[in-house]
């Protein structure tokens, strides 16, 4: 397992469902590798009446409802929650949740036998293939299309972009329920003792680590198993920069996708950080909690790229009062083609019902139930992360900064939400640590890092044995 893995693992991000999809911005697709998506079947089960304010889904007033939960990071209890909303309004429905830490070992042979839970979230590390059972899948849309318990259009609710890592060949087969938001994490408090502000351009980076060297303190901080943390803000910087079409040539593993015009200014910028000394000494020695640590409690580096496990991951060792906070990842010039506001932000939990359970309609209402305000809200309160809607997270963010920042960061960036996912679906993180840890060490230019990443992505591009996941 990767370090660039660990957190998400952990966390319950980025996980098996999604090795083959990819949050893109609005109007983007994902060429699945799963074929035609057939028809589904749908069980017979007894149906209630239809009423698109109280039971969109036709769930018969009395039954039962099998739902299968990946138990990692998050728990189930968010589901439970949603779950004795559910027995509120359909009080004779029997609801079992039930935990699950390998959902293909344990469901594959139920998929085989025909016999499904009614709702599953298909995560962990052991999640079930899509490839394998995309035709087995209810389309989603209808739950998107319908209202909340609220009252509201569920699709009106939620945040852009989200429901693309479910999307396999125009089929809305999975709806990933969390988000976690990347980010430049700083010091409020900090920053407001010593009037900076944070860097929207590297110039302004650059200038900041000036100001950070003249009160004994540097940019940045690194540890080993964590390098490749820059490059992945590296990569979102220039994708801001240079547009969509850099991104897809990441993807798609491109010849020289490495040596775009966007790319090399970025790799430039930060050269010129590590050549000035701006990184604290010694990360490739170092291991990753540790220089964490260093940012979080030490306030020995003014910045730190990571996802926003990193409030959770260093919550023992932050100091009193460090006001963690995010911001959008800094850009070359002042006119990027994707706004500087843009986030990487990913999709994970993702959430699916099989045509073929006993009670497909009780999974949807579930899943809608999951989906509505007080249920969302309930999540982010108890696990301090934002989920897929929008405007679940009041002003104080339950006391959390840091989710208050991931809010109004994706509220910022409206439409300018992506991902990408070519470093986790190919495995190329531990192999990208290496030059990456020379990099910053500053014993390896511009020129050998990309030289290097480009090496390591043409072998995996021209290896026949790798099965290819085209984005489009």
């Amino acid at each position: 397992m990767t370090i660039q893995n660990k957190p998400l693992q952990r966390r319950g991000f980025l996980r098996g469902a999604l090795a083959t999809a990819v949050l893109l911005p609005v109007g983007g697709a994902l060429a699945s590798c799963a074929g035609g998506g057939g028809s589904s079947e749908t069980s017979k089960a007894p149906g209630g009446e239809v009423d698109p304010t109280k039971n969109p889904f036709g769930l018969a007033s009395t039954g039962a409802l099998d739902a299968v939960i990946f138990k990692g990071g998050y728990g189930i209890d968010y589901v439970e929650f949603a779950g004795k909303i559910l027995s509120k309004n359909f009080p004779d429905i029997d609801v079992k949740i039930s935990p699950s830490t390998d959902i293909a070992q344990e469901l594959q042979p139920r998929f085989a036998g025909g016999t499904p839970p009614d709702l599953i979230d298909n995560s962990g590390a052991k999640s079930i293939g899509f490839s394998t059972i995309l035709d087995q899948l209810e389309d989603l849309q209808g739950v998107i299309d319908a209202n909340n318990l609220e009252g509201t259009k569920i699709a009106d609710t939620l945040f852009d972009g989200v429901l693309a890592p479910g999307t396999f060949d125009g089929k809305l087969a999975a709806i990933n329920y969390v988000l976690t938001v990347y980010a430049v994490w700083y010091s409020a408090s900090l920053f407001k003792e010593n009037g900076w502000t944070v860097p929207t351009t590297w110039d302004e980076a650059y200038e900041l680590g000036t100001k950070a060297k003249e009160k004994g303190k540097y940019l940045f901080v690194w540890g080993k198993q964590a390098a490749t943390y820059y490059l992945t803000m590296a990569i979102e910087s220039a994708i801001k920069e240079g547009g969509d079409e850099v991104r897809l040539s990441l993807e798609n593993l491109k010849p020289d996708c490495w040596s775009q015009p966007a790319m090399q200014e970025v790799l430039t910028a930060l050269e010129k950080i590590v050549k000035a000394g701006m990184f604290v000494p010694g990360g490739s020695g170092t291991e990753f909690t540790a220089a964490q640590a260093a940012w979080s409690n030490d306030q020995e580096a003014l910045l730190y790229p990571s996802g926003s496990w990193i409030e959770n991951e260093m919550k023992d060792v932050t100091k009193e009062g460090f006001e963690m906070t995010g911001a959008p990842t800094p850009v070359v010039s002042s006119s990027p083609k994707i706004d500087q506001k843009g986030v990487r932000s990913a999709g994970g939990e993702p959430f699916i019902v099989p045509s073929k359970g006993v009670n497909p309609a009780a999974g949807k209402e579930l899943l809608r139930t999951m989906l509505s305000k007080e249920a969302a809200t309930n999540f982010a309160k108890e696990k301090l992360a934002p989920t897929v809607v929008k405007g679940t997270v009041p002003a104080d963010g339950f006391g959390s900064t840091a989710l208050v920042s991931q809010t109004t960061m994706l509220e910022g960036a409206g439409k300018n939400i992506f991902t990408w996912n070519f470093i986790d679906t190919y495995g190329m993180n531990a192999d990208l640590l290496v030059p990456w840890n020379s990099f910053l060490d500053g014993k390896l230019d511009v020129a050998g890092l990309t030289s290097a990443m480009q090496k390591i992505t043409d072998n995996v591009a021209n290896d026949s044995s790798v099965k290819k996941i085209e984005v489009k």
